[in-house]
């Protein structure tokens, strides 16, 4: 029916020539915009439903009383419904600290929130499937659990800059206290506060998305097939790598990176090389390192992007040797 619709759309109402560039891009970025957004606006809601549930005090509480192994698990879980972006950093680092959360585990929470948010679950779905979707989930996880275990066993405390007080940087970094203790919300307020929620996230996200699914019609429309499988396919060995280290300068959530990496493996770039790249921008950019120079010290924050290069390169050559 939607692509019905958008054959509809484009030629019959926009009187675009069928078998040109232009008619092609133009159905390719109605069709992908409607899937995308109605897909991407259910998991949010579902996501936001879940949050009403998990309170950031409740995870600091869980978490501070988890040991290795199992605490970072529990913190890679968490940290998908939780919200994340780079100016909560800090604060959601000191906050997690002195509940006594170890370094550890509070290091998989946040290698886990950007990574494997419902927006970038909700366009994987959207692009490429349930399939694709749950191991990108399930490589998420294992990539923040192990990493976090790793960085808890280097005692690596010492490197931590003095925390100062925790204060919100943005509006999503976190939410004035209230004085006393709040009540229980019924159903009816969870399913209120859930839809506005999402709604408020996919209208946020929705001018990334649309912008990146217009430059992903562009290149699906006038990019030939053959030109990036050439530069970037299964024959360059560093392919993967060299996505990481391009990704690594670059800033954009997955609303603004994922649309364009569903065009990029329509067009030979092998899946594990696209999904490297994007895991590198979505978490471990640059300007996020720059902003937990404030709490890390040099040494801790290299060894940090580090072990995530290492493991998004990994999980790269992984995907590409199980999906050929």
């Amino acid at each position: 029916m939607l692509e019905q619709f958008s054959s509809w759309l484009t030629y019959s109402v926009l009187g675009l020539s069928q078998g040109t560039q232009l008619a092609s891009a133009a159905e390719f970025f109605i069709y992908d915009s409607i899937k995308i957004i109605l897909l991407l606006a259910v998991i949010v809601f579902l996501a936001a439903l879940l949050r009403t549930f998990i309170t950031r005090e409740k995870v600091q509480s869980i978490l501070g009383k988890k040991k290795e192994g199992a605490g970072n698990l529990m913190a890679a879980i968490l940290g998908i419904p939780i919200p994340f972006c780079s100016c909560s950093a800090v604060p959601l680092f000191i906050g997690f600290i002195d509940a006594g959360v170890p370094l550890g585990i509070t290091f998989s929470f946040l290698v886990a929130s950007p990574l494997i948010n419902e927006v970038a679950i909700g366009l994987l779905l959207a692009t490429f499937g349930w399939q694709i979707a749950l191991l990108y989930i399930l490589c998420g996880l294992a990539i923040a659990t192990i990493a976090g275990i790793i960085i808890g066993r280097l005692n690596l405390e010492g490197e931590l800059e003095k925390l100062p007080n925790q204060s919100c940087a943005c509006a999503c970094a976190c939410k004035k206290k209230q004085s006393q203790k709040p009540k229980k919300p019924t159903w009816a307020s969870r399913i209120n506060s859930s839809i506005s929620e999402s709604k408020s996230i996919t209208l946020g996200v929705l001018p990334y998305v649309l912008v990146a699914i217009a430059i992903g019609s562009l290149m699906h429309s006038y990019i030939p097939n053959d030109f990036l499988s050439q530069i970037a396919g299964k024959n360059n060995l560093f392919a993967v790598p060299i996505a990481v280290l391009i990704g690594i300068p670059l800033y954009s959530n997955a609303a603004g990176v994922l649309p364009i990496i569903g065009v990029l493996v329509s067009k030979g770039v092998p899946m594990g090389t696209a999904l490297a790249f994007m895991m590198s921008v979505i978490g471990l950019s640059f300007p996020e390192m720059v902003i937990l120079r404030k709490v890390l010290k040099p040494k801790l924050i290299a060894i940090f992007a580090f072990i995530l290069f290492i493991s998004f390169a990994i999980v790269g050559y992984l995907f590409n040797f199980l999906l050929g």
